[in-house]
């Protein structure tokens, strides 16, 4: 008999496989830059080069693994939100779930390029475009056009809008710490 709880775990381990991507990408970004800056010997001082890096590790993996858990909340949310506006199939959400696969590999695959900030990104995106592709692919026979066209331009123009509205945020955040800087 089939397990219908096994998919329920690709989501936490894709999540985990970004998060370690990062967290490896950024901890020797920062490696570098206490090194760059002098600071990096006098922490060796107190703690070993080894606890060093599996703190920096440590807390990195927590950050990205915070960041990357409310992306999926928002990402679902907005699925289905989608799926409630522009489908009348009630098993839709059970369909589209076995998606979570693309992720786990995407995630694996990041693994791969933890050297290369352009290469982590490149298959975050991929990942996600290969979801969108199987999404409208899984949900296609059960549309029509019009409803097929909704269901993907609601996601794209929902995290167009939040990716305006905090990237707005945190420029007119920036300016008004740097205007107040005394010169």
């Amino acid at each position: 008999m089939k397990n219908t709880y096994l998919l329920s775990y690709l989501p936490i381990i894709s999540i985990l496989l970004f998060s370690l991507s990062f967290a490896i990408y950024g901890e020797m970004q920062m490696l570098s830059l206490f090194g760059n800056l002098g600071i990096y010997q006098g922490m060796l001082e107190f703690f070993s080069e080894t606890g060093i890096k599996l703190a920096l590790l440590i807390v990195l993996l927590l950050l990205f693994f915070m960041v990357f858990a409310a992306l999926k909340l928002i990402s679902d949310t907005i699925l289905e939100l989608s799926l409630l506006f522009f489908s009348k199939d009630s098993k839709a959400l059970n369909s589209v779930r076995k998606g979570s696969v693309i992720y786990v590999i995407g995630g694996a695959c990041s693994l791969f390029s933890v050297q290369f900030i352009i290469g982590l990104g490149s298959i975050f995106i991929a990942t996600n475009v290969v979801a969108l592709i199987y999404f409208v692919n899984k949900l296609s026979p059960s549309l029509n056009l019009s409803r097929l066209v909704g269901l993907v331009f609601f996601p794209i123009f929902v995290w167009t809008a939040l990716i305006s509205i905090v990237t707005y945020a945190g420029l007119k955040l920036y300016n008004s710490v740097i205007a107040s800087i005394p010169i």
